[in-house]
């Protein structure tokens, strides 16, 4: 058979691809399965993918989706394009100490498209957009299906050939319908892993179209290993993942192309044979189109590592735990116990979580840890699978399993820890590329099991049943994905054990304004990791809010203690100093605050609080005008600045800032309410009168409105208009402070006039 030659000279790929149709093994010859036509097996496939994730088309933004996107200043439309370059995934600068170094400027690209084509932060385009991404992917997955079961061979016109339309659709279908790709595809923030999928199947598919026939006759085609190297690199600026399609392109090219077989070449080396060429090592164009992908790839890497800069992203223990232990024996178990429980989620993705970090799993310490039985378990099958595509005396099966282990483990390399630290423990989402290889060898098996068994039909039912039963599951994560509050709740049965599992529903809580209930999630976040400064600060906000300013301080002060540039905390901090009077200290936990933080409007606008309490007028302004530079929009502190100004008689600066802070925001209402305060005890009746209908008419109900615009026509002797508005702000409000009282002055002063009248 073609499959074992290994002549000296090296045959004619083109006739190698002719005659290999009828050598190879059909896998499909003992399945039972549907047969179906190209054209319909894709749609039929497209229909399933989409129906397993249409209910997750009108979900909220979650989770990641708030800093990738809505804090994502990248995407709008006065960020210059260029800046997508040198910025990372979320946004940040890629030189900053604070970056991940997540390079994918044109997922982020996408999102830029999408915000500007809704005109806003609308989710649905954003969650269209990653289903429309999944089914086209699961489409081409029929193609690449076809070839890592069925083989590279092409007709005398140079079209591809099927030979597994049944094994292929199959593989398809059980891609497809994978729940864990839900959070690739329910949550916005997959899309990174979707388009990287996406360029990087095209890539394959472009590499294996290089050995294509063509009119010249050549063998392969530069042409398209070069579009295929171009593919690759667009792949990685999705997502780094994409990289790695370089090195799956060099391993089929060498045991499908050339017919390497790698257990021979081994048995060579060893014995320093002098005929390599035997083994297809040196084959016509071989080496040459693994150079190509070799340089292309370095390329691509050097590019990408002098744009990221040399340092490396900086992750903490909760985010990876295993990288921190001390002991290399603590971290290669731990990273390797991760990969068994990868693996599981690939065999039983019935345990789905948005987080696996912060004690969700413990650390194996010892030995004896009973857990130490998925690794034996994982790498007794990864052995055995091994042996057999090395070994085997079957050229197809050597291939298939390969293909199979090489898609399953390659595009894992980047999150398995063994290169850099990851900052995560186990994440769904990076194994949707790796799934093509589990496909793989799942259906590998059915078609072995299918061949042994008397009743095939019984057997195709139950894989038809595990395919219902994942259409169901993935209906049912995408629906908890719709939204916070199920996401998060939906982990707690998962990982009980995640302190950021509870940190999350807490904070969903406290955003609805259930503090009692926010209260004791943030207190198990705090039990189960006693460091997690994020759910003290939150706590400490609550409790200061509820008064209860002792405890409020502890945590605080503790979260500094543990994180000392934590400059929220220590802005919080401030402002419960403040509160206990104790205002040295809250001025200098503000100034902390800012040191670590300089472009903090918000702890400058608390600064300044802290300076009108004292009565340092000048430093209350200048803090407040420091806050309006960073954020122009900050309308509390502009509010500041013209009361203060107002109350210390400066009307005529008091009036030059509401104007200045009008124009920046000229639809605040509680600013055009200031002013015309200001211009009221201006005598500019007029225009206080103009501003202070604009302010009712976007605030009708606001009391004090109504109230100040009741003194004005007051005083400006339009006194029906005056009790008109008087009565509607006691109407809102009876306890309004001073209100009552003008309102029984002008009652008076209209009997008096009535009685002159008379």
């Amino acid at each position: 058979q073609i499959c074992n030659q290994h002549n000296a000279e090296a045959p004619n790929l083109e006739q190698v691809f002719h005659r290999m149709a009828q050598t190879e093994p059909n896998l499909d010859h003992d399945v039972s399965w549907f047969l179906l036509p190209s054209y319909w097996a894709k749609t039929v496939v497209a229909f399933i993918s989409f129906l397993c994730f249409a209910n997750s088309y009108d979900g909220d933004f979650v989770f990641d989706d708030s800093e990738a996107i809505i804090n994502n200043k990248d995407l709008r439309a006065e960020t210059p394009l260029g800046d997508l370059w040198h910025h990372d995934f979320w946004g940040s600068k890629l030189s900053s100490n604070t970056s991940h170094k997540s390079y994918r400027p044109l997922t982020v690209l996408t999102f830029r498209i999408n915000y500007l084509f809704a005109g806003g932060f609308y989710p649905v385009g954003f969650h269209v957009i990653n289903i429309i991404l999944h089914c086209t992917i699961s489409v081409l997955m029929v193609d690449v299906f076809s070839i890592l079961l069925g083989g590279l061979q092409f007709s005398n016109k140079g079209r591809r050939l099927n030979l597994a339309p049944k094994t292929s659709l199959l593989a398809a279908l059980l891609f497809a319908v994978h729940p864990v790709h839900t959070e690739c595809v329910a949550g916005i923030v997959g899309r990174a892993d979707l388009l990287c999928a996406l360029f990087f199947l095209l890539s394959f598919l472009g590499y294996c179209k290089a050995f294509r026939e063509n009119k010249e006759g050549h063998n392969f085609s530069i042409f398209w290993v070069l579009v295929s190297v171009s593919l690759g690199a667009i792949a990685m600026l999705c997502k780094e993942q994409g990289i790695t399609v370089l090195g799956l392109n060099a391993v089929f090219d060498a045991l499908v192309i050339n017919k390497l077989n790698v257990l021979e070449l081994i048995q060579k080396l060893l014995h320093k044979d002098k005929s390599l060429e035997n083994a297809g090592l040196l084959r016509k164009g071989l080496l040459f189109r693994i150079t190509l992908l070799m340089s292309g790839g370095a390329s691509i890497l050097y590019i990408r590592w002098r744009i990221m800069g040399t340092g490396p992203p900086a992750f903490t223990e909760v985010d990876n735990p295993a990288s921190f232990a001390d002991s290399l024996f603590v971290r290669a178990i731990n990273y390797n116990y991760y990969y068994s429980l990868n693996a599981w989620l690939l065999l039983c993705p019935w345990w789905l979580c948005f987080d696996w970090s912060m004690g969700c799993i413990p650390l194996i310490k010892s030995v004896s840890d009973w857990r130490i039985i998925a690794l034996a378990a994982l790498w007794f099958c990864l052995i055995g699978l091994i042996c057999q595509a090395l070994c085997s005396e079957d050229s197809h099966k050597r291939r298939i399993l390969t293909l199979g282990l090489g898609f399953l483990i390659i595009p894992f390399l980047p999150a398995s820890n063994l290169f850099f630290r990851v900052g995560f423990v186990i994440a769904e989402r990076v194994i949707y590329l790796p799934s093509i290889g589990y496909c793989v060898l799942f259906t590998y098996g059915f078609s072995l099991l299918s061949k042994q068994a008397k009743k095939k039909k019984i057997l195709a039912v139950a894989v038809l049943g595990i395919l219902l039963i994942n259409v169901m599951r993935c209906a049912l994560r995408s629906s908890q994905w719709r939204s916070e509050e199920q996401l998060f709740r939906s982990a707690l049965s998962v990982c009980p054990l995640n302190a950021k599992v509870h940190y999350n529903v807490g904070k969903n809580l406290a955003d609805k304004g259930n503090q009692s209930a926010a209260i004791k999630y943030y207190r198990e976040a705090v039990r189960l990791n006693p460091k997690y400064v994020h759910a003290m600060n939150n706590l400490g906000n609550i409790l200061k809010e509820r008064n209860e300013l002792q405890e409020a301080e502890e945590l605080l002060s503790l979260a500094v203690q543990i994180q000392p540039d934590f400059a929220a905390a220590w802005m919080n901090l401030g402002i419960v100093q403040n509160s206990l009077r104790r205002f040295e200290e809250a001025e200098q936990s503000y100034w902390t605050a800012i040191k670590h933080r300089k472009k903090y409007p918000d702890c400058y606008y608390n600064l300044g609080r802290l300076y009108a309490d004292l009565n340092r007028h000048i430093d209350a302004l200048n803090a407040w005008r420091n806050a309006t530079v960073l954020k122009p929009e900050h309308s509390l502190a502009w509010n500041n600045m013209i009361i203060l100004l107002d109350n210390t008689g400066n009307l005529a600066q008091a009036e030059a800032v509401g104007r200045e802070a009008l124009e920046l925001i000229p639809n605040d209402h509680s600013l055009m309410f200031s002013l015309a305060n200001v211009l009221g005890k201006s005598q500019k009746y007029k225009e206080s009168e103009a501003l202070f209908l604009k302010a009712i008419k976007a605030n009708p109900n606001a009391a004090s409105y109504h109230g100040n615009l009741a003194v004005l026509y007051h005083r400006w002797g339009n006194l029906d208009l005056a009790k008109k508005h008087y009565e509607v702000s006691l109407k809102l409000d009876p306890m309004a402070p001073g209100t009552k009282e003008n309102y029984n002055l002008l009652r008076r002063k209209l009997e008096q006039l009535q009685k002159k009248g008379g």
